[in-house]
């Protein structure tokens, strides 16, 4: 059932020592980061406080960083674990073509390096792609679910978007203009003045390389069609009302989940999680602490 609400003293150091300081720092805002050794490659995680784990998937091109005001929020309450996808970030590249499948395997391989055998699943677009699949390949192993700002993509979307350039498709140039020009087709989909928001995109975008645009086309290659009906923990699904691609079809991914639920969030765009922070921390955080009422 579809329910819509409104927005609410030696100077030499061993290897093992070195490896320990190479694999895990601190932050002053009580974020961990690490590197994981996973079956698919190393994976590189930012995590916060303890209890309930939740998994973050970013969208593309982003990193960990995208949760970066998001952990210490949702930290207060759970262990938040945000990952770079495989081929972000500073994860590794994963063998084979990359597909939503395969990242979905990538976040698994993460939490059995973390001996996590459930967590509650929030992706943010391709994100929200990844964590669909992750429901519903291995629903045993997923508690609840927060879909932010997920795409639609079924026949249409596929048939509409081959062959098409995609938002981050620039070519590269040897003055730079490359560069400018990323920033102005990212621009308009930003708050007026984001110029941080916007810095911090850059840098994972030429992070990423050539995956910056490969991300996007390996959501419009899955057949979300024939997963949605398989999922069947709790799940909301978070609707910010300035994004334009996505905001429009929240009805559609919602309906197509037995018993989700939809909020709006006003104002939101399409850097959902770093422009408002303690809203999406809020919603995340209220949602799951429902699920654990009713249980």
């Amino acid at each position: 059932m579809l329910q819509l609400t409104p927005e609410a003293g030696s100077d030499l150091v061993s290897a093992t020592a070195w490896s320990n300081q190479m694999n895990a720092t601190s932050t002053g805002s009580g974020i961990e980061r690490r590197f994981v050794p996973t079956r698919l490659g190393r994976i590189h995680v930012a995590m916060a406080g303890s209890g309930q784990p939740i998994l973050l998937l970013h969208q593309t091109p982003r990193s960990w960083d995208e949760y970066r005001d998001v952990l210490p929020l949702l930290g207060h309450d759970f262990r938040a674990i945000a990952m770079d996808t495989l081929g972000f970030g500073d994860s590794d590249a994963p063998a084979g073509d990359p597909s939503i499948e395969l990242w979905a395997e990538g976040a698994f391989a993460l939490l059995d390096a973390l001996e996590i055998p459930r967590a509650a699943i929030v992706g943010h677009h391709t994100g929200a792609a990844i964590a669909v699949e992750m429901a519903a390949s291995m629903p045993a192993r997923v508690d609840a679910l927060v879909l932010s700002a997920c795409p639609f993509v079924d026949a249409a979307r596929r048939a509409k978007h081959h062959g098409t350039r995609v938002i981050d498709d620039v070519e590269v140039r040897t003055d730079g203009a490359h560069l400018a020009e990323l920033w102005a087709r990212r621009q308009p989909f930003y708050p007026a003045g984001a110029i941080d928001l916007l810095q911090r995109f850059m840098i994972d975008a030429l992070r990423a390389g050539e995956m910056a645009a490969e991300g996007h086309r390996v959501v419009n290659r899955y057949r979300m069609e024939d997963r949605l009906g398989l999922i069947h923990c709790p799940t909301l699904v978070i609707a910010p009302t300035g994004d334009p691609h996505v905001h429009p079809v929240a009805p559609k991914v919602a309906g197509a989940i037995e018993g989700s639920i939809l909020r709006e969030l006003s104002g939101g765009m399409v850097p959902l999680p770093d422009q408002m922070p303690e809203a999406f921390a809020g919603m995340v955080r209220d949602f799951l602490a429902s699920q654990t009422v009713k249980t």
